[in-house]
This record gives C-alpha cells, structure tokens and sequence, in this order.
C-alpha cells in the first residue's frame, strides 16, 4: 500500500462574495471595480498589505479550542489595469494545535479598508478613520501566514503603527 501523503492547504483565501458590498460603497465615490478572481502578484499594478478583523474557529474535531478573535488578520489588497482588485487574506494557524484556520470576516472592516485603499489609489480625498482600540494579546508571528509570506505589517518588516495601517 502507497504511503499515505500529506494533505496541505492554502496559507490565504480570497473572499468575492464580499464584492457586492465593496462595489456598493465605491459607486458612492464613482468608482467601479470588478473582483479578480486571477490572483497574481505580477500583473498587479499596485499592492497594499494591511488588516482586518474577524474570527478563527479550529477545524480540528479532536481540538478543544473553542475559537478565537483577531484583530490582525493580515491581507494583501491587489490593484490591476483594468479596474479590477483583489484581496488575498491570510489564514492563521491554532495555538493549541497548530491547525490552519481560514478566518470568517467581519465584514465591516473588510469593506472599510478596501474602499479606503481603492479610493486612496484613484486620488479621491478620503480621512483616516479613527481606530478606537488595539489588541491586547501579542502578534504571533508563527500563527500568521501573512508572516510567513512575508505579508503582515506586524512581521519583522516594517511595522504599522495604530491608526496608520489603513
């Protein structure tokens, strides 16, 4: 019998159901933009790492993690020439198990800061909106497959400061 081989799983996903809800709030500015489903880092235009909000919930059966909540998920918003983005965000790893989890979004956050950027990038004045708290727990880079990407703006590379990471 073949020895069994190791199942691996994507470090990010990309979320375009959310798209809808990121279409309505750029055509408030004029904007409109279609979800690239073609994730691909060369043929983007621009590219911003930030984060969002959401929550994580361990796919393991035999974990006894109940879940856990984050303020720093990172991501990776795309731009490409013929207006259309992406966003690719990263999953975490469980700190009882060391199990991939993809996050559940909150959706509000993921909106604000994908407006936020694709407004940014088109020249259209927008403020910095203002960020009313900050994690109390550590960044764990070991657990952030943005990290390991080397695409969270709280790895070893330049880090964001709170509130300017949008």
């Amino acid at each position: 019998m073949p020895p069994k081989q190791k199942r691996t799983y994507p470090s990010w996903s990309m979320f375009p159901e959310h798209h809808v809800s990121v279409s309505e709030e750029l055509a408030k500015s004029g904007l409109h933009y279609q979800f690239n489903e073609d994730d691909d880092e060369d043929s983007c235009s621009q590219d911003y790492d930030t984060n969002i909000m959401g929550r994580f919930r361990c796919r393991r059966g035999n974990c006894k993690t109940q879940g856990w909540s984050s303020k720093r998920i990172a991501i990776t918003i795309r731009r490409y020439q013929s207006t259309s983005y992406n966003v690719r965000v990263y999953h975490q790893r469980c700190k009882s198990c060391n199990g991939l989890s993809r996050p559940e979004l909150d959706v509000q956050s993921y909106v604000d800061r994908i407006t936020y950027r694709l407004k940014k990038w088109n020249g259209i004045p927008v403020e910095t909106p203002v960020y009313s708290g900050q994690s109390k727990a550590p960044h764990e880079e070991d657990l952030c497959e943005g990290c390991k990407n080397g695409r969270c703006t709280q790895s070893g590379g330049p880090v964001a400061t709170f509130p300017d990471y949008w």
